[in-house]
């Protein structure tokens, strides 16, 4: 099979999920009797690449399941499995196992966005260069990791790992030097937990925002100082008004955190614990052997600084640009330095992840190679190099099409190794 990122299923039209979610029907009888007369495991309308196809079959690989992929493409055949209920609740990529929804299929149906990697909290604040979250769904099956089990992000950016941990009932701590990515990762974990103290100043805020100083709950102050963000964004990138913006996003967020308590009520969920780090994985010292995976995608380097690119929301938190470029990974240097410098951190950063993972346990790397003044550089293979040069091992290497992240990227690989 031609390694391109192409449509091999066709698309199919869908009831709009943002209309399913404001409905709070998640699903409509006809579709229900549909799934319920389906025989095998049914992948998700929405997989359509490559890579999507092998990540599910490796999810049903890593749970020690035999099948049979059916001419379509679109549903395997398993003949036997007696975790049914356990594949229910976990797998990624399916959105039922002999007409029983999944857990997944479930919880994407209460999305605010028209975009179906945006359900519940993920879709806060425009985060250039952010996980699939069904990608690291899949990851964490194919880690064979499990509920209860600890898993480390030194680069969490968005949270989207933080998250997907969270609903699986997965420990998980994530480090990020940029207090944009601290916030934000804690928010979208952590707002459930006082949604209740979120609804009562809520009209007292959109009123008067400068209120959220006062606030003496710091996890209630972030989400309203990540809805100022969010608006900051729309109306850097998108010229919309500050105040419209700030009063619709509280209130799209908060519906988010509205349908996550209803999720995790329905479902029955068992949420991980998270810890959010605003810290530097270059100078932690973490304590050796004492997580069971990681999953993490590196600084993009030339292909995006992170700091211009959310030079509105770090400037409105009172940062100096220029200072904290000078600490991050990928965009500290000019020209080729920047590339000698970005070798040299992530060589530090890999060998405090290879002390802190347990023996035998997986690491998960996404990472993509960049294009500098028309020459590809192989950040792959170097990244690769770094790491087996510590002491990993490769397992896995799988390559995925990206579209759209400044033409200087256009593939990016997901690479497992194990320790």
């Amino acid at each position: 099979m031609a390694k391109t990122q192409v449509d091999l299923f066709g698309k199919e039209d869908v009831e709009s999920l943002h209309t399913l979610n404001k409905a709070k029907k998640p699903f409509n009888a006809k579709e229900i009797e549909t799934i319920k007369t389906k025989t095998g495991f049914s992948l998700l309308r929405n997989v359509q690449f490559i890579y999507e196809l092998a990540l599910a079959k490796r999810e049903l690989l890593s749970f020690g399941l035999d099948f049979h992929v059916a001419n379509d493409f679109r549903v395997f055949d398993v003949p036997f499995s007696k975790n049914t209920e356990l594949l229910k609740k976990r797998l990624a990529y399916f959105e039922s196992i002999n007409g029983t929804i999944t857990d997944y299929y479930y919880i994407i149906k209460y999305n605010q966005t028209t975009s179906v990697n945006q359900y519940l909290t993920h879709w806060i604040y425009p985060y250039k260069g952010k996980f699939h979250p069904q990608m690291i769904r899949a990851l964490l099956n194919i880690m064979q990791i499990k509920e209860g089990e600890t898993v480390l992000d030194p680069f969490v950016g968005s949270g989207t790992a933080a998250l997907e941990c969270q609903l699986l009932g997965i420990n998980f701590m994530g480090i990020d030097i940029s207090p944009l990515c601290y916030l934000l990762s804690r928010v979208k974990t952590e707002s459930i937990e006082v949604g209740d103290e979120i609804e009562k100043v809520k009209k007292d805020i959109i009123s008067d925002p400068k209120r959220i100083e006062k606030i003496k709950n710091d996890k209630v102050k972030n989400f309203f100082t990540i809805a100022q963000m969010v608006a900051h964004s729309d109306s850097a990138r998108r010229g919309r008004n500050y105040d419209f913006s700030f009063r619709s996003n509280t209130e799209k967020m908060l519906q988010s955190i509205r349908d996550y308590v209803e999720v995790i009520k329905k479902l029955g969920l068992t949420l991980g614990k998270t810890n959010i780090i605003n810290g530097d994985i270059r100078e932690l010292n973490l304590k050796p052997e004492s997580v069971d995976g990681i999953i993490t995608s590196p600084p993009y380097s030339i292909a995006l600084n992170y700091v211009a690119n959310d030079s509105h929301s770090l400037q409105a938190l009172g940062y100096d640009l220029k200072k904290i470029s000078d600490d991050f990974v990928g965009v500290r240097g000019v020209g080729l330095n920047k590339f000698k410098l970005y070798d040299e951190d992530m060589e530090i950063a890999y060998k405090q992840m290879y002390t802190v993972l347990k023996p035998e346990k997986y690491c998960a790397v996404v990472i993509g190679n960049v294009t500098f003044q028309g020459e590809e550089i192989d950040t792959t293979q170097i990244a690769t190099d770094a790491c087996v040069k510590i002491g990993f091992k490769l397992v896995s290497k799988m390559e995925k099409i990206i579209f759209g992240l400044y033409n200087v990227m256009q593939k990016e690989y997901i690479l497992i190794f194990k320790k």
